[in-house]
């Protein structure tokens, strides 16, 4: 019996020749443009400079800000009035202002200070300018430093602190680097939440539920049957995940491509379950899809894809703690960036065999045969 409700099903998705090339369409075109586009680096940050020394070492500072390609000289102002208007007009980001007698502060060992402001209607990007502008200035103070001071000052010399800093499973802080595994969760959750959240409703709407109502099909064996096709589908978009992660970005897993799978299994088994259980009780196609759509939306915000889990409040934090996309996002980062196995993710890999239990227990008992 099983055999002819899986025929049934793939001819049905076959028959429709919009969803074949969803499957493929959609991870591609996700994969190719979000990575560019969803990256909390910041560049081309439009920089207001106020020389008030006009020195060879404000000239210096200004030259290195500039050629460190993540600020682009706008503006330069001849007072601080001047330059908080061209941030008034968007024209700006960020404000440098060098004082007077920079330099020679400086050569005289008084220090050279500077001021920095920053637009922060965008707070993240004015924080993260600021903190991009310190880091080049210090690299510069540094340097003025070594100029300054002989090698040969003896106990004269000011001691400083070698500082040895490494970067662990992703040495260059790339960002796609932790983006694309994430984005991948993201596809497969929405492909196979979206997908099954449609198919019983769309054969209510059919009439065609009514043949299975009166057919000697268990409710186990027609929501098995359903879930099959989903979970094939689940397979081959993650491959295809993997396939534009190694030819795009140059990214494949620290660990094994049958974690992933093992982990992958399970998810599809309950996303899909969720997504039957919200066409079970929808009765229209348009229900279906605002429902499955505010879980997904739920989910996606819930789930780490931007923002990290420990910086929500503890309200959220618990939400998260029942959000199956948080626990699979969690298992693909790992394996991707840390090599982890199985064993090291066992919460992960307990709470998605949950989750997968739940979710399909709940769909075939909220299957009706008789409308």
């Amino acid at each position: 019996m099983i055999k002819y409700l899986l025929r049934k099903e793939f001819k049905q998705i076959l028959r429709n020749g919009f969803l074949p090339k969803m499957i493929f369409i959609f991870p591609l075109n996700v994969l190719l443009i979000f990575p560019w586009a969803a990256s909390y680096e910041i560049k081309n940050l439009n920089l207001s400079v106020i020389d008030n020394d006009h020195s060879t070492y404000s000239q210096q500072l200004t030259q290195k800000i500039i050629s460190s390609n993540y600020f682009k000289l706008t503006d330069v102002s001849p007072n601080y009035s001047q330059a908080l208007k061209s941030i008034e007009k968007g024209e700006s980001d960020i404000i440098l202002e060098i004082p007077p007698h920079f330099e020679k502060d400086i050569v005289n060992r008084q220090g050279g200070k500077v001021m920095i402001s920053a637009n922060a209607v965008n707070g993240m990007k004015g924080s993260i300018g600021i903190t991009y502008l310190s880091s080049i200035i210090g690299d510069y103070n540094g340097q003025v430093i070594q100029e300054l001071m002989p090698t040969n000052a003896g106990t004269n010399s000011t001691p400083t602190i070698q500082l040895d800093a490494q970067y662990r499973f992703n040495p260059h802080l790339n960002y796609r680097v932790f983006m694309v595994p994430a984005l991948m969760v993201m596809i497969l959750t929405l492909l196979c939440g979206f997908l099954p959240a449609v198919s019983i409703v769309t054969e209510k709407e059919r009439g065609t539920m009514e043949q299975i109502n009166v057919s000697p099909v268990s409710k186990s064996m027609f929501i098995l049957a359903k879930l099959i096709p989903f979970w094939i589908i689940g397979f081959i978009v993650i491959s295809i995940g993997f396939l534009v992660a190694w030819a795009v970005y140059g990214l494949i897993p620290a660990g094994y491509f049958a974690s992933i799978y093992l982990f992958a299994a399970i998810y599809i088994l309950a996303i899909s379950g969720l997504g039957l259980v919200v066409s079970n009780y929808a009765a229209t196609l348009q229900q279906a899809m605002f429902i499955i759509f505010f879980f997904m939306m739920l989910f996606i915000m819930l789930s780490g894809l931007y923002t990290p889990i420990d910086s929500m409040p503890e309200w959220a934090k618990w939400i998260a703690a029942f959000n199956p996309l948080k626990h699979f996002m969690i298992v693909m980062r790992s394996i991707y960036l840390k090599g982890s196995n199985p064993l090291q993710l066992m919460n992960q890999l307990l709470a998605l065999v949950g989750f997968a239990i739940f979710f399909n227990t709940w769909a075939v008992l909220s299957y009706h045969k008789k409308n």
